[in-house]
This record gives structure tokens, C-alpha cells and sequence, in this order.
């Protein structure tokens, strides 16, 4: 998986490698149990330093979507727990979402086929 940073983003780096890898684990792209790079490794790789990708890889343990030991790394988690509800965050993001979507004149049933595509 190629993690891709826009610099001019307002979204932190570190959200930016975190929404990139749970975007990758919920697409199949990174599979259950999937070493991910070191940290050294993908903070040389992107350019970064390494208390940022160490900052994401804890976000993403305390998630519950990886796991990590200093013998092997970090890795895809090989069950994550589900809890059937979306978190306000996310609730937050969401209808700022279809908020802008309403404000650019995207009918409703395209907002619905989108969200259907990316589920």
C-alpha cells in the first residue's frame, strides 16, 4: 500500500497516514495480520519524522485496528472489533459531508450510490 501525504492539507499528517491505512484494511487492500512498515521505514519513505508515524501506529493500537510488539512491529489486526454504530466523530464528519454535497447541488440518490460504491 502507498500511503500519499498532501502537505497543503488542513488534516494533520498523522490523520492522514491513520485514514489511509483504515481505508486500506477496509478495502482488502491490507489484509488481516499484514506486517506494516516500521516506523523508521515509512517515516524515511514519506519524508516524515518518526514520532509522527509513531503517533498514527499508537492511534491505530489504541483503535483497535493494528497491533504491535517490539519482536514483530506493527501488524493488521486479525479481528477487529465491530461495535455496529458510527462514533459522533464520525457522525460529525458525515454531515458535514452531505452538507456540502447539498450546498454543490449532488442529488440525493448520487450521495446514496456513493455511499453504496465505497460501503
Amino acid at each position: 500500500m502507498i500511503i500519499r501525504i498532501d502537505e497543503y492539507s488542513d488534516v494533520p499528517i498523522y490523520m492522514q497516514i491513520r485514514n489511509q491505512i483504515v481505508m486500506g484494511i477496509s478495502s482488502g487492500e491490507l489484509k488481516a495480520g499484514e506486517q506494516l512498515p516500521t516506523v523508521r521505514a515509512l517515516a524515511l519513505e514519506i519524508g516524515i519524522n518518526t514520532m509522527t508515524v509513531s503517533k498514527t501506529y499508537q492511534m491505530l493500537k489504541n483503535e483497535g485496528y493494528i497491533m504491535t510488539d517490539r519482536k514483530n512491529g506493527a501488524r493488521v489486526r486479525e479481528n477487529i472489533a465491530q461495535s455496529g454504530v458510527i462514533s459522533e466523530d464520525n457522525k460529525t464528519e458525515l454531515r458535514r459531508i452531505v452538507s456540502e454535497a447539498r450546498l454543490s447541488g449532488v442529488p440525493k440518490a448520487e450521495l446514496k450510490k456513493l455511499i453504496d460504491e465505497f460501503y
